[in-house]
């Protein structure tokens, strides 16, 4: 799994999107009818220990843009990210998480960015994944490296018209993603002669 080889490379992982409520109701919190893997809490609290053992920063969203229905024209309010409502549904980071997280983007060197903060297709949920796409550009301005993969983040580095302030765009998010894990892709296996 992608995240538990990271917790081996990194000092600081952000979990945003739709992993969140996994972590967080794994943890006890009340996601409401939140996106959740129900299969994946036992995994969610191994990763959350692993992190800890190998000190490494994991930060999760402290607050939730929730909506009564997956709309954009939703009825909103902001919670707690532990705090969803019975009803309501978590579709973006919240002004403290995206405070948050752009600071540690900001003072970061290395970034992979696989993953929105929410529901950024709809415009009153996109304004956690612009902010960190900002924020990844500017601590790229600065000398970091920066490299986004995966559909969706490509989508929205594009969506807003950032993908010539980053480092690295894959196309391949997949693969790029196998890659991380560490598997053998075959391109690469056949150019290396292995």
């Amino acid at each position: 799994m992608l995240i538990e080889n990271l917790l081996n490379r990194v000092d600081n992982l952000i979990i945003g999107g739709g992993m969140t409520y996994t972590f967080i109701k794994a943890m006890g919190g009340k996601i409401g009818k939140s996106l959740c893997e129900e299969d994946k809490l036992d995994l969610a609290l191994k990763l959350i220990e692993k992190a800890k053992e190998k000190k490494v920063n994991l930060y999760l969203p402290v607050d939730s843009l929730n909506a009564d229905k997956f709309d954009n024209e939703a009825n909103t309010k902001v919670s707690a990210i532990n705090e969803v409502e019975d009803g309501w549904l978590g579709l973006d980071i919240a002004e403290k998480t995206i405070k948050e997280f752009s600071t540690v983007i900001e003072n970061s060197k290395t970034i992979l960015w696989n993953g929105p903060m929410g529901v950024f297709e709809m415009e009153k949920f996109s304004k956690g994944t612009t902010a960190i796409a900002r924020a990844i550009a500017a601590a790229t301005s600065k000398g970091a490296y920066s490299l986004i993969g995966g559909g969706d983040s490509v989508a929205a580095i594009n969506k807003n018209g950032l993908a010539d302030k980053v480092s690295y765009v894959s196309t391949g998010g997949g693969a790029m993603l196998e890659y991380m894990e560490g598997k053998k892709l075959p391109g690469i296996t056949a150019i290396r002669g292995e």
